[in-house]
Protein backbone atom coordinates (compact mmCIF):
# COMPACT_ATOMS: atom_id res chain seq x y z
CA UNK A 1 0.00 0.00 0.00
CA UNK A 2 1.35 2.94 -1.38
CA UNK A 3 0.78 5.85 1.59
CA UNK A 4 2.82 8.72 0.06
CA UNK A 5 1.44 9.67 -2.94
CA UNK A 6 -1.62 7.81 -2.82
CA UNK A 7 -3.76 6.56 -5.83
CA UNK A 8 -7.11 7.27 -3.29
CA UNK A 9 -7.49 8.46 0.41
CA UNK A 10 -6.52 5.59 3.07
CA UNK A 11 -8.67 4.83 6.17
CA UNK A 12 -7.11 5.40 9.15
CA UNK A 13 -8.40 4.53 13.03
CA UNK A 14 -7.77 6.29 16.08
CA UNK A 15 -7.70 5.76 19.87
CA UNK A 16 -8.95 7.91 22.30
CA UNK A 17 -7.69 6.43 25.88
CA UNK A 18 -8.73 8.68 28.51
CA UNK A 19 -8.65 7.84 32.78
CA UNK A 20 -8.26 9.99 35.87
CA UNK A 21 -8.97 12.83 33.24
CA UNK A 22 -5.68 12.58 31.20
CA UNK A 23 -5.78 11.12 27.63
CA UNK A 24 -2.25 8.94 25.82
CA UNK A 25 -0.90 10.31 23.10
CA UNK A 26 1.62 9.16 21.20
CA UNK A 27 4.71 10.61 19.20
CA UNK A 28 4.94 9.75 15.92
CA UNK A 29 8.23 7.94 14.81
CA UNK A 30 6.96 7.64 11.27
CA UNK A 31 5.72 10.62 8.80
CA UNK A 32 3.23 11.86 8.29
CA UNK A 33 3.68 13.90 11.74
CA UNK A 34 7.10 12.54 12.53
CA UNK A 35 7.84 13.52 16.35
CA UNK A 36 4.63 15.17 16.85
CA UNK A 37 2.33 13.72 19.74
CA UNK A 38 -0.98 12.21 18.53
CA UNK A 39 -4.13 10.40 19.11
CA UNK A 40 -2.58 6.47 19.25
CA UNK A 41 -3.89 4.94 15.41
CA UNK A 42 -2.71 3.83 12.55
CA UNK A 43 -4.30 2.60 8.92
CA UNK A 44 -7.46 -0.14 9.02
CA UNK A 45 -6.29 -3.19 7.32
CA UNK A 46 -8.07 -5.56 4.61
CA UNK A 47 -10.67 -7.80 7.13
CA UNK A 48 -10.96 -5.92 10.35
CA UNK A 49 -13.68 -3.51 11.17
CA UNK A 50 -12.95 -0.03 12.30
CA UNK A 51 -13.40 -0.44 15.73
CA UNK A 52 -11.23 -3.93 15.63
CA UNK A 53 -8.38 -1.85 13.98
CA UNK A 54 -8.72 0.84 16.59
CA UNK A 55 -8.63 -1.75 19.30
CA UNK A 56 -4.91 -3.44 17.42
CA UNK A 57 -3.44 -0.02 17.06
CA UNK A 58 -4.20 0.70 20.20
CA UNK A 59 -2.13 -2.12 22.01
CA UNK A 60 0.41 -1.83 19.27
CA UNK A 61 1.53 1.90 20.12
CA UNK A 62 0.41 2.06 23.79
CA UNK A 63 0.86 -1.66 25.50
CA UNK A 64 -3.26 -1.18 26.56
CA UNK A 65 -5.83 -3.74 25.36
CA UNK A 66 -8.79 -1.11 25.00
CA UNK A 67 -12.62 -1.83 23.84
CA UNK A 68 -13.76 0.51 21.19
CA UNK A 69 -16.82 1.84 22.43
CA UNK A 70 -18.33 5.30 21.08
CA UNK A 71 -17.66 6.81 17.35
CA UNK A 72 -16.33 10.36 18.47
CA UNK A 73 -15.23 11.29 14.97
CA UNK A 74 -14.72 11.31 10.96
CA UNK A 75 -12.26 13.77 9.75
CA UNK A 76 -9.98 14.12 6.66
CA UNK A 77 -6.19 14.34 6.82
CA UNK A 78 -4.91 16.00 3.40
CA UNK A 79 -1.17 17.33 3.33
CA UNK A 80 -0.11 18.88 0.22
CA UNK A 81 3.68 19.44 -0.73
CA UNK A 82 5.68 22.13 -1.84
CA UNK A 83 3.93 21.95 -4.92
CA UNK A 84 0.43 21.28 -3.75
CA UNK A 85 0.40 17.78 -4.86
CA UNK A 86 -0.98 15.51 -2.28
CA UNK A 87 1.78 13.90 -0.82
CA UNK A 88 -0.76 12.09 2.10
CA UNK A 89 -4.76 11.87 2.35
CA UNK A 90 -5.95 9.81 4.91
CA UNK A 91 -10.15 9.69 6.33
CA UNK A 92 -9.32 9.40 10.20
CA UNK A 93 -12.10 8.05 12.22
CA UNK A 94 -11.88 7.91 15.86
CA UNK A 95 -13.10 6.13 18.68
CA UNK A 96 -13.24 6.42 22.66
CA UNK A 97 -11.68 3.46 24.45
CA UNK A 98 -12.14 2.00 27.41
CA UNK A 99 -8.96 0.17 29.32
CA UNK A 100 -9.80 -3.30 29.52
CA UNK A 101 -5.43 -4.32 30.62
CA UNK A 102 -2.36 -3.44 30.35
CA UNK A 103 0.60 -1.11 31.18
CA UNK A 104 1.64 2.48 29.36
CA UNK A 105 4.15 1.78 26.62
CA UNK A 106 5.32 3.12 23.23
CA UNK A 107 5.75 0.90 20.77
CA UNK A 108 5.11 0.18 16.86
CA UNK A 109 5.40 2.80 15.05
CA UNK A 110 5.41 5.38 18.50
CA UNK A 111 9.00 6.99 19.98
CA UNK A 112 6.96 7.80 23.01
CA UNK A 113 3.75 7.62 24.90
CA UNK A 114 2.41 9.48 27.82
CA UNK A 115 -0.22 10.85 29.55
CA UNK A 116 -1.50 14.14 29.18
CA UNK A 117 -4.09 16.34 31.30
CA UNK A 118 -6.44 19.12 29.24
CA UNK A 119 -4.62 22.08 30.40
CA UNK A 120 -1.10 19.86 29.25
CA UNK A 121 -2.89 19.17 25.56
CA UNK A 122 -4.27 22.76 25.17
CA UNK A 123 -0.41 23.81 25.37
CA UNK A 124 0.34 21.44 22.03
CA UNK A 125 0.48 22.63 18.28
CA UNK A 126 -2.12 19.83 17.58
CA UNK A 127 -4.11 19.69 14.59
CA UNK A 128 -7.63 21.16 14.83
CA UNK A 129 -9.73 17.83 14.24
CA UNK A 130 -7.33 16.21 16.46
CA UNK A 131 -8.01 18.64 19.69
CA UNK A 132 -11.43 18.31 19.38
CA UNK A 133 -11.53 14.88 19.10
CA UNK A 134 -9.03 14.83 22.36
CA UNK A 135 -11.77 17.70 24.16
CA UNK A 136 -14.77 15.29 22.83
CA UNK A 137 -13.38 12.41 24.34
CA UNK A 138 -12.87 14.61 27.74
CA UNK A 139 -16.59 15.62 27.85
CA UNK A 140 -17.26 11.60 27.37
CA UNK A 141 -15.23 10.52 29.97
CA UNK A 142 -16.86 12.58 33.29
Amino acid sequence: MQREYPQQPLIGVGAIIIKDRRVVLIKRGKPPLLGEWSIPGGMLELGETLRQGAEREAFEETGFTVRATELLGVFDRIVPDANQRTSYHYVLIDFFCEIISGELCAGHDASDARWFTPQEVAALPLAEDTAAVIQLGFTESK
